[in-house]
């Protein structure tokens, strides 16, 4: 019996140190494994050649949303929400016209789509204050598979930190992700300059240049960072392992985000998660990591990591619940689900 074929569209990779792209690439490897029987699963296949069942749209080109009418003739679409036009307003410097033409754009890529998937319930109601129907939108979170992000042993860790020029002797934080001023980075160079007997390591850069909110102001802070700093710049999503082994924390001192692969790499890894307390978090993360609301937090928080062994196994243990709760089977189960109701529709759609 011939198995549906989905479709998987996407150009996330092409722009290296972004979360979008490692979001793909997992997804299609988790498919791809765990939904072989059931489904057959092609990688940017022209429209015209490959009449999928289900096309999924993982990010808003132009060119898919001008084919959406062809794909749409062969089955459902399906379109990955990554981004709001809150999320990218504090994220790119573009002219207030060119906001507001990509937003309008934005909205009505998704809009045009039979359904659309989201990495995080909370914006299943963001999503209907711009006009969609809730029901058409369903929630899948993130995953990370364990095969490529692991605990090393002591040695390995050290290794990577000779590697990367970070002092083996000192106690290391890690932070992952695009330089930006919503990514905290101001607060994350405070935090160093309070903390100068702790390593502060930075992996990612300005994936989007000029363009990126803050550049200029994050450019100059750069040049003269406190000495404990290390900016490595946009780091190989094969090198990621090493870099989160090298750390004793994971930071992320976003102010928004939405379900970030960082967070959950990291957890791969079993090390204590400290995050900003945003509203985004609670019903995905639930009790697995720490949290503070500014500098003063961050700094009593690693501080404690730092000094108390039994606050920082509590942290490790939080860290390994959450990877439990994020496992293969269950996020695969969930995309088999999704994956053969929209099938149903498309056969649905084509009988009639």
């Amino acid at each position: 019996m011939k198995k549906p074929i989905i479709n998987m569209m996407s150009s996330a990779t092409k722009v290296k140190g972004q979360g979008v792209g490692s979001a793909y690439l997992e997804q299609v490897k988790l498919v791809r494994e765990g939904l072989a029987d059931s489904f057959d699963v092609h990688d940017n296949a022209p429209i015209g050649k490959v009449k999928a069942d289900i096309t999924h749209y993982h990010t808003i080109d132009l060119k898919f949303y001008l084919g959406r009418r062809q794909a749409a003739k062969n089955g459902i679409t399906l379109g990955y929400v990554h981004m709001l036009p809150e999320t990218v307003e504090n994220s790119l410097r573009l002219p207030r016209f060119a906001k507001k033409i990509f937003y309008r754009y934005m909205i009505k890529f998704y809009k045009k789509m039979d359904r659309l998937v989201t990495v995080n319930p909370y914006f299943i109601g963001e999503l209907e204050r711009y006009g969609v129907d809730r029901e058409l939108v369903s929630y899948i979170p993130n995953f990370v598979s364990t095969d490529g992000f692991f605990p090393m042993s002591a040695d390995e860790k050290r290794k990577a930190k000779e590697k990367f020029g970070v002092p083996a002797d000192r106690f290391t934080v890690v932070s992952a992700g695009q330089l930006q001023k919503r990514k905290g980075a101001f607060d994350f160079l405070e935090m160093a300059r309070r903390l100068p007997d702790v390593n502060f390591v930075w992996a990612g850069g300005f994936s989007f240049g000029k363009i990126t909110d803050g550049y200029k102001e994050l450019s100059a802070a750069m040049e003269n960072p406190p000495p404990n700093v290390y900016f490595l710049g946009i780091v190989d999503r094969s090198e990621m392992n090493s870099i989160y082994n090298m750390a004793d924390v994971m930071l992320l001192a976003s102010f928004e985000e939405l379900f970030p692969m960082t967070i959950l790499e990291a957890m791969c890894v079993n090390m204590p998660i400290l995050l900003r307390d945003i509203d985004i978090y609670e019903n995905i993360l639930f009790d697995f990591y720490y949290k503070a609301v500014d500098v003063d937090g961050f700094v009593s928080v690693i501080s404690k990591l730092q000094n108390d062994a039994e606050y920082y196994k509590t942290g490790t243990e939080m860290s390994k619940k959450g990877n439990l709760f994020y496992s293969k089977d269950k996020i695969t189960q969930q995309w088999g689900d999704l994956y053969t109701s929209l099938y149903e529709l498309s056969s649905q759609k084509k009988s009639k």
